[in-house]
């Protein structure tokens, strides 16, 4: 079965400002992490635009569970030629995000070429396997037409990230930068190795899900790589620093599965393996 990935967002939800407790997003709504009158599980009531983060029945993250799991009916190779390009850190309020100038490169997925946008951090990582929660997750966002598709990274706490290692002076800039009303702080940080993101994967796991952020769409397909890669803690504070207090744990709770099938694509593993780090 073909997963389709209809949705019209734009990327970056506008512009955004931030104080301690608040980032104002489109439309003058707000949306906050944790426990407060603007956390996730209010979401859905902030902006009747982002009714789907309390209503939709096929949000994300999830939790990639062994029981979950089934056949792929096609199994295809995560395909991914990415290039080096220029590109510009920025805080857009609720994450630290990479967003390219230039066109960097392509992910085949679902029998269409994709076009790699923009990659962001999320601390801790939204998704989980198996229920493990780990130190981040990396999502690589691509598009094409209306129709989006997003690799996710898991990381834990260990070596240098190679990837993390280029951008270590423009995250000391940005923390530096103050965001001021309906503006973002950006750092252009120059040509950008991408090497590291196309590292070949055998193993994946795929799923139609949501956007983990207002307006929370719907009908994004995702890759899951099943390698769990490393980030120093000198790296994982450079990611937090320039978000102010109340965003740097920025993760979205785990959503229903509500019976969703999660597939998994392995060269090298039988399916009865699992998930695993």
């Amino acid at each position: 079965m073909e997963i389709s990935a209809r949705i019209i967002l734009a990327l970056g939800l506008a512009s955004l400002f931030v104080s301690s407790t608040t980032v104002a997003a489109a439309a003058d709504a707000v949306f906050g992490y944790g426990n407060g009158p603007n956390g996730p599980q209010h979401w859905g009531s902030l902006n009747p635009q982002w009714r789907l983060c309390n209503g939709g029945g096929r949000q994300s993250p999830i939790n990639i569970a062994k029981e979950n799991i089934t056949d792929r009916p096609k199994p295809e190779t995560l395909a991914r030629d990415y290039a080096d390009a220029k590109a510009t850190l920025v805080n857009n309020g609720y994450n630290i995000m990479v967003r390219y100038d230039e066109g960097v490169g392509t992910a085949f997925i679902e029998e269409k070429n994709y076009s790699l946008q923009q990659v962001h951090w999320h601390m801790p990582s939204e998704h989980t396997l198996n229920g493990e929660r780990y130190d981040a997750e990396l999502h690589m966002v691509h598009k094409k037409d209306n129709f989006y598709a997003v690799v996710a990274i898991l990381y834990k706490i260990g070596h240098p990230d190679t990837f993390l290692n280029q951008l270590m002076d423009g995250l000391e800039k940005l923390a530096k930068e103050k965001c001021s009303d309906n503006q973002e702080a950006s750092v252009p940080v120059g040509v950008i190795d991408n090497k590291s993101l196309r590292r070949s994967t055998k193993k994946y796991y795929r799923y139609e899900g949501s956007l983990t952020a207002p307006p929370c769409n719907e009908g994004v397909i995702w890759s899951i790589l099943g390698k769990v890669r490393e980030m120093s803690p000198a790296q994982a504070a450079a990611l937090r620093a320039p978000l102010a207090e109340a965003y740097r744990n920025n993760s979205r709770p785990i959503q229903p599965s509500n019976g969703r099938s999660v597939w998994m694509v392995d060269e090298g593993k039988n399916k009865e393996d699992g998930p695993d780090a």
